[in-house]
């Protein structure tokens, strides 16, 4: 293909091609490096991806401003990474991370995060230009943060500069749009009443990032505070939610009734999801962990006659994990007047809606019925 190149132009697209296979090996070992410290730090990210910079688009870039670039090394985004999070504190995790994985240049680096203007919105992100370490100038070669790259790799490797892209998803949703609506253009200017509502809605971008961020920040309060009174015995103060059942369930606490409900016929007891019973409990009106604690303590033994009923009579050997809870359940129903409308709920929100589901709850009101000496 035939590019618009002066003689300096030319030159440097050759060494572009001369250098190709060193280009690609960096991409592989700096993009290797960032997942297996991403991984260590525990730190998700929604996108990662590298690239070695296209023929036609850097022929493209020295056509434009050819004569900037006095080396090829002044072309510092030949080799690039793009990450992308979910929350704007990410970034800042990734960025250190950046830093002590590589040579980071500050001079040619930015933060285009701090360059609006105060009555402006646009396109925010950190780019950091870097370099592959060198083991042979480290003082330690057993550095853990040089582990991708080896010694013997050739020397140019490590003097090569690369960018890194750091930002949001939303960031990078506005990038996008940015990009396809306003830089690919045609040359032709955007009147300022669109420039203005484009403007509006990155604005409205910026602030669902800085939301959500807030919002995690302040649900991982709440999860740490939860953690707190769960240790703590506070289990009145622990609201009853999905984290916090989750977290319940993992004490076992409907075990000592369960294996009570098991040995009246010897029956084996196989595991199922109990998570379900998070909506039972809370459809009938329980909002914390100390509440669920009661309905154990105050409601086990009357759980237990009810499964002396339910399985006296028969030789069922094989009975799941929720039957302890479930009995509690239809116990506190029946001890607050409940009858077989009430009892068909408990069915329908952990069964689905059935017909067959109020024939359930009738059998087991009738069986109820006398035990807990009830009256229609």
């Amino acid at each position: 293909m035939d590019y618009q190149l002066d003689l300096h132009g030319q030159m440097l697209m050759e060494q572009y091609h001369e250098r190709l296979p060193l280009y690609q090996r960096l991409a592989e070992l700096a993009d290797e490096a960032v997942r297996k410290a991403l991984k260590e730090q525990h730190v998700t990210v929604t996108v990662m991806e590298h690239r070695v910079k296209a023929e036609n688009s850097l022929a493209g870039k020295l056509e434009l401003k050819g004569a900037k670039y006095h080396t090829l090394d002044d072309v510092t985004d030949i080799v690039g990474m793009r990450i992308v999070t979910f929350y704007s504190a990410d970034v800042d995790k990734v960025a250190a991370i950046i830093n002590e994985l590589f040579v980071v240049d500050w001079d040619n680096s930015i933060d285009k995060r701090k360059l609006h203007r105060l009555d402006s919105f646009g396109y925010n992100s950190l780019h950091y230009i870097c370099r592959l370490k060198d083991p042979s100038n480290l003082p330690c070669s057993g550095d853990a943060s040089v582990t991708p790259p080896k010694q013997g790799e050739p020397e140019r490797l490590y003097q090569l500069p690369f960018e890194i892209q750091m930002r949001t998803a939303l960031q990078h949703v506005w990038s996008t749009l940015d990009h396809d609506i306003v830089y690919k253009g045609g040359g032709v200017n955007v009147p300022d009443e669109y420039r203005r509502q484009f403007n509006r809605l990155a604005g409205m971008l910026e602030l669902v990032d800085e939301e959500f961020s807030r919002l995690r920040n302040v649900l991982t309060d709440y999860r740490r505070q939860m953690l707190a009174l769960e240790a703590s015995g506070q289990l009145d103060k622990v609201d009853l939610n999905s984290d916090t059942f989750r977290r319940y369930l993992e004490a076992q606490p409907f075990a000592r009734l369960n294996k009570r409900i098991a040995a009246i016929n010897q029956a084996e007891l196989y595991p199922v999801p109990m998570m379900p019973f998070l909506r039972v409990l809370q459809k009938l009106g329980f909002e914390t962990l100390g509440e669920v604690n009661r309905l154990i303590e105050e409601h086990s033994d009357d759980a237990y006659r009810l499964a002396v009923s339910q399985l006296g009579t028969t030789d069922l050997d094989i009975l799941s994990e929720n039957i302890g809870l479930q009995n509690l359940c239809f116990v506190y129903v029946l001890k607050r007047g409940g009858g077989p409308a009430e009892l068909c709920q408990i069915y329908d929100w952990l069964n689905g809606y059935d017909t067959g589901n109020m024939t359930l709850a009738n059998a087991l009101f009738e069986l109820a019925r006398t035990l807990f000496s009830i009256t229609s």
